[in-house]
């Protein structure tokens, strides 16, 4: 049975929260300058966790009503682990998860929450345990397409209402306008398509689950996207307190290996 320990830094904010924080609740500890997220969670024996379960590959229900599961759920589980406190997820639409983190019904979201600017100000958040990229998506024999400059010209299968659709117009691309990834890639096996732009993840994730053989990976954007637990504003232990436990998860290789579970890839770094 692997231990469970706290570093130094983190007991002496349990030991400052637990002295000063005592009874109060979260709008008065943020007036009074005081953070309590990270004693409470240890006081509870319990770390909860918001997430959707609808959204496979990273929070989702096996056989679609078995036990809750996905990438997101299991390093949750293991960063609760590591706090030696039980992870309980409470499920919710993705449109109520923030309020629900902001009104205190859960202390964190695991939920492939990217960090963007807007966000920052509004929540806390953990070191990243997620990354990725946009992807042009082809046929595996494809010799032509070799960057999003190659895309000019072309025809793309994109969701009208998708960043990916931006950016395959910005690169030049013509669109034929899909539901989602399940008919955009569709498409392009069927050859009706020369591309599809989309998230790294949703390409590794189909590969992983259908082969994939005959598809391939031409072009990658430079910039990358990166997800993390959210907490509330003010949540700083607590969010400390995370970032060192992924930081372990990360040394004893289970990202990893959760990372090749659903990917095939490992996409934590």
């Amino acid at each position: 049975m692997k231990l469970r320990f706290f570093p130094a830094a983190v007991l002496s904010v349990v030991a400052l929260t637990l002295a000063g924080c005592s009874g109060s609740t979260p709008d008065s500890d943020v007036a009074s300058g005081t953070d309590d997220s990270l004693s409470s969670v240890l006081d509870s024996g319990t770390l909860v966790i918001g997430t959707e379960g609808t959204y496979r590959p990273f929070s989702f229900h096996a056989e679609g009503s078995g036990n809750l599961t996905g990438y997101d759920v299991e390093v949750a589980r293991a960063v609760a682990a590591e706090l030696g406190v039980d992870a309980v997820f409470e499920e919710t639409q993705w449109d109520a998860i923030f309020a629900g983190l902001t009104a205190g019904r859960w202390d964190t979201i695991a939920n492939q929450v990217s960090i963007t600017p807007e966000r920052q100000a509004a929540y806390d958040f953990s070191t990243p345990y997620t990354y990725s990229t946009g992807v042009i998506v082809v046929p595996a024999d494809n010799t032509s397409i070799t960057s999003f400059a190659s895309l000019k010209g072309l025809t793309t299968a994109q969701s009208l209402t998708s960043n990916w659709y931006t950016l395959a117009t910005e690169s030049g691309a013509t669109v034929e306008a899909v539901e989602g990834w399940a008919q955009s890639v569709a498409l392009v096996e069927q050859g009706r398509v020369d591309a599809t732009v989309n998230d790294k993840l949703t390409f590794l994730d189909y590969q992983k689950s259908n082969g994939a053989d005959n598809l391939k990976i031409a072009a990658e954007t430079e910039d990358r996207s990166e997800s993390a637990f959210a907490f509330a504003k003010g949540g700083t232990a607590l969010a400390d307190a995370v970032s060192e436990a992924l930081a372990t998860l990360t040394a004893d290789g289970t990202l990893a290996e959760l990372s090749d579970k659903y990917f095939g890839a490992d996409v934590s770094q």
